[in-house]
């Protein structure tokens, strides 16, 4: 609560201070982010800006939610299904930073009316699941597969709505107690190579889960599947007035957590209240647009400062310790509430595990050795040194840099150690190249990028080993060469 007030706080006079003129915070944004300047007309109109600035990034990991259970109902999908991708992700899937390397499936759950929901995950036997069941708010409540509870073995974990007594939970279950009455789940059915035959492997194992209520558990319900691979699945945050309205319905559907009681008032002041309808006029929608635009620049901000993981460096790991730490405790510990960082990642990706970090490992890059934006109009390198310190596999994506999703209409994202007709240098690195055209060796090893845009890459470490924790395994930067 201190660390909002403060926030509020902050905002307030950085706006005052910057009336007349473009913030300090703006001029220094490397992004691009169209800055605009707001002139309230009275102090109303001031803290319905300033609140709405802290609303939009408390809000964001709920926004981001809703925003891909939104995409799924567009392609007549439900909750209690599974959405998924039978076949290695293309640019259709505009979800945040998503991994085109590995199988996807997301199945919603909702337990308000149906009750208890189960998801049964089977052994890692003919395959493996890496992936988590989360909240309404992406907060993790277990990870699944080898990594998780079940230890590969395989188990029937229970979403368990708010306030439900666990005494009637039959034997055999793994419960998972949800504050919210909403979640999902994010599963990866890994590879075991590209190679067609695996990829048709990892899907049939990805088909082996099962998704149903707890009351029809005796009946032997069907999964229903919705297949999205040949949609435009988009949940894209938008940064205009439309934002406050998926926030909206988070606030009618779910029920106020203890922890953010804080922000029931600062919502009303935007019209955002429990039972009644969110009808802003044709003012407050350009206030709210403006907000939630400098909501967006101040988490650029944050992310474009973020310490490297590596000395002399760029790379960096997104979510800091304060974030880690919340996450496994459930956001118990009363001393920090990370809503900035938390925003940040949820600006960029979607997804948290309980155990960040251990069954997957992942570093940003978004500028190159020099310092300067990726530009897609340029190449770049890089090596990777051999032995890469992975039980699975490795990778590197490309995504566009304002919206952090696949670059539309491109034929591939990435590259990784799975990819089919990958070359390997004779001392076991390999080099990458990252640019609008191909390099002259050939396509094997190149990503494309947009010349008329920025991007930014994610490095991918999929059972990581503690040769990427000390760093005595090294990944140097981008480097341009034309």
């Amino acid at each position: 609560m201190k660390k909002i007030l403060l926030s509020f706080l902050s905002v307030f006079l950085l706006t005052a201070c910057n009336n007349n003129q473009t913030s300090t915070l703006e001029k220094n944004n490397n992004s691009n982010t169209a800055g605009t300047e707001f002139k309230p007309a009275n102090i109303k109109e001031q803290i319905l800006y300033q609140r709405a600035v802290e609303a939009a990034v408390w809000g964001m990991p709920a926004v981001n939610f809703q925003l891909m259970y939104d995409a799924l109902a567009k392609i007549n999908g439900n909750y209690n299904q599974v959405v998924i991708w039978p076949k290695l992700l293309d640019w259709k899937n505009q979800t945040l930073t998503p991994n085109p390397d590995v199988i996807y499936l997301m199945p919603f759950f909702n337990t308000e009316k149906a009750g208890p929901v189960v998801l049964e995950i089977p052994p890692a036997d003919n395959g493996v699941f890496n992936g988590s069941v989360m909240t309404y708010w992406q907060n993790a409540i277990e990870d699944v597969g080898p990594g998780g509870v079940d230890k590969g073995k395989g188990g029937k974990y229970l979403f368990l709505p708010p306030g439900y007594d666990k005494s009637k939970i039959p034997a055999g279950y793994i419960p998972l107690q949800s504050d919210t009455y909403r979640g999902y789940a994010l599963l990866r059915s890994v590879l075991k190579s590209g190679s067609p035959a695996d990829v048709a492997a990892a899907v049939a194992y990805a088909k082996r889960i099962k998704v149903y209520p707890l009351s029809e558990a005796s009946k032997n319900p069907a999964t229903v599947f919705i297949d999205a691979s040949n949609d435009v699945y988009d949940s894209n945050i938008r940064y205009d007035h439309t934002f406050y309205e998926t926030l909206n319905s988070i606030v009618q559907t779910e029920p106020w957590l203890t922890r953010d009681r804080v922000m029931i008032d600062p919502l009303k002041t935007l019209g955002i209240q429990r039972g009644k309808s969110f009808a802003p006029d044709a003012r407050t929608k350009e206030i709210l647009t403006q907000a939630v635009k400098t909501a967006k620049e101040w988490l650029l901000y944050n992310y474009e400062i973020t310490p490297p993981f590596y000395k002399d460096t760029h790379w960096f790991f997104p979510a800091d310790e304060d974030n880690i730490k919340s996450v496994k405790s459930q956001y118990s510990i009363s001393e920090i509430y990370p809503i900035d960082n938390r925003a940040v990642c949820y600006m960029i990706a979607f997804f948290s595990a309980k155990h960040l970090g251990e069954s997957q490992f992942y570093l940003m890059q978004i500028v190159d050795k020099d310092g300067n934006a990726l530009d897609g109009n340029s190449t770049y390198k890089v090596n990777v040194p051999a032995n890469v310190p992975v039980k699975q596999y490795w990778s590197m994506t490309v995504y566009n840099r304002d919206s952090h999703t696949f670059i539309r209409n491109q034929k591939r994202a990435g590259r990784s150690s799975q990819s089919p007709g990958l070359k390997v240098n004779s001392d076991g690195s390999v080099d990458l190249y990252f640019g609008p055209t191909p390099p002259a060796s050939g396509e094997s090893n190149w990503v494309p990028t947009d010349p008329k845009g920025k991007f930014e890459i994610l490095a991918r470490f999929y059972g990581p080993t503690p040769a990427l924790r000390d760093q005595s395994w090294k990944l140097t930067d981008l480097e341009k060469v034309k």
